[in-house]
Parts: structure tokens; sequence; C-alpha cells
């Protein structure tokens, strides 16, 4: 089986939540990926911050519900146990506005709500260890992003979901370059850059390369610069006295 996180270390997960058959799921899902491993399970809070300090899992999957009724210190608490630790908040629904906002200020990396398609639960998995990414459904980052402009409380711009290759693809895009030339230039194929901008796309709430535009001109997103093409010198061939 080919590793496919580059030879870096297996995520260790802990899985928090009240349904028995999603944890059953869930696990099920993880065991079958060679850079993902469950070390636990648990329905209740207390028995999670103690299994947070022996064992000290990298990733969590903690059930909306658990951190509600726990109170506000139970992502700080699990924080200060494992610094380095990353919380992924599961929700039944996709979160209100002011919930959703309330997860990411006490420190959670991501929102999912169970409902989506398996494969996402493993690609969060990944974004938010390995690429240090913030997780969130398309219709919460649009809502997020509303709320921002109206002057709300500030719990994360989706800009800051942004990859930094991501950001190299919309600098060449604010310059109009084409897929195809974007392509050639980074020297991957233009598939790959569809599909970055689909998540692209999908970060910042928007639905095409215009509006991404638009967006990153409102947002005065700090883009790196634009590399110029390699231009090739042509020399005339020396002339061979007779």
């Amino acid at each position: 089986m080919r590793l496919r996180n580059g030879g870096k270390k297996k995520i260790r997960v802990l899985i928090a939540d009240r349904e028995g058959i999603f944890r059953f799921g869930l696990k099920q899902l993880f065991a079958v990926e060679d850079d993902l491993r469950v070390v636990a399970q648990t329905d209740s809070a207390s028995q999670l911050l103690e299994l947070a300090k022996s064992l000290r899992p990298q990733l969590y999957f903690i059930q909306s519900e658990i951190i509600t009724e726990s109170g506000s210190d139970l992502l700080a608490d699990i924080h200060h146990e494992v610094p380095k630790s990353k919380i992924v908040v599961t929700s039944s629904t996709v979160p209100g506005e002011d919930e959703g906002m309330r997860f990411i200020q006490l420190g959670a990396s991501g929102i999912i709500p169970k409902s989506v398609e398996p494969s996402l639960f493993i690609k969060c998995a990944r974004k938010v260890v390995w690429e240090g990414e913030i997780w969130l459904p398309r219709q919460q980052v649009a809502r997020i992003a509303k709320i921002v402009e109206k002057g709300g409380t500030r719990p994360v711009r989706p800009v800051e979901t942004l990859t930094q290759r991501e950001k190299t693809i919309i600098s060449y895009l604010m310059q109009g370059w084409r897929n195809r030339e974007v392509a050639q230039h980074l020297a991957i194929t233009e598939q790959t850059v569809k599909n970055h901008l689909r998540s692209i796309y999908d970060k910042v709430g928007v639905s095409d390369r215009l509006e991404l535009v638009l967006y990153a001109i409102h947002q005065k997103m700090a883009l790196p610069p634009v590399q110029p093409p390699q231009v090739e010198a042509h020399t005339e061939p020396a002339k061979v006295k007779r």
C-alpha cells in the first residue's frame, strides 16, 4: 500500500461521540487508510480529557453536543494537554452562524457535518493536520464571510484557509493567465490546476474565476508575486570560415 502522506508518521485520532454506530463507522473508514489510526473512542467529555493526557492524539473528532454540554473550557483543556492538537467538530447539521463562529473561536480547526460523503472525513483529517487548514462546509464559509464584511466578530477569514499553492494560482489568475499556462509554468497538470480552483471556490464561497478575482481585490489579499516565464535564449549559429 502506497503511503499517501509523504512518509510522515500516522495521524493518531481520537473519536468522541455519543452515537456508537458513528464511532464504529468512522473507525472502520480510517482503518483502511495507511496514514490514519484511531487510538481511542469515548462518549464522554471527562474520559476524553483523560485519554488526551495519556495517549496524546494529534487529531480529535468531537461531537458538537459534547462540547456544548461540557462548557467552553473543553477545547482549551485539550489544547493545554496537547498543544499542537487539531480538533474537528462533528455535527448532525450544518451549524448556524453564531454556533459555527463559537467553535472556531474556542479553538476548533474545523467543522464537518456527519451527513457528508465519507471520503471528506479522510480529506478533512489530512488537510487539518498536514496542511494546517481550517475545514469548514461551503455554506459555513459563505456565512462567516458575510458576517466579517458586516463588521461582526472575527472568527477566521476564508482567505486564511488557503494554502500557499492556492494563493500562487490566484496570483496568476489576477494576471489573466489561463489554466494551461499556469499548469505549464508550475510544472503541474491542467487538471491539478482545476482541482485547486475547485478547492479555492469552496473555501471562499465563489462560483467562478471572475468572482474569485473580485473577491481577491475586495479582500486586498496578500498574494505571492507572479514569476515571469523563462524565455529561452536563441542565438545565431556560429559561422564556419572556409
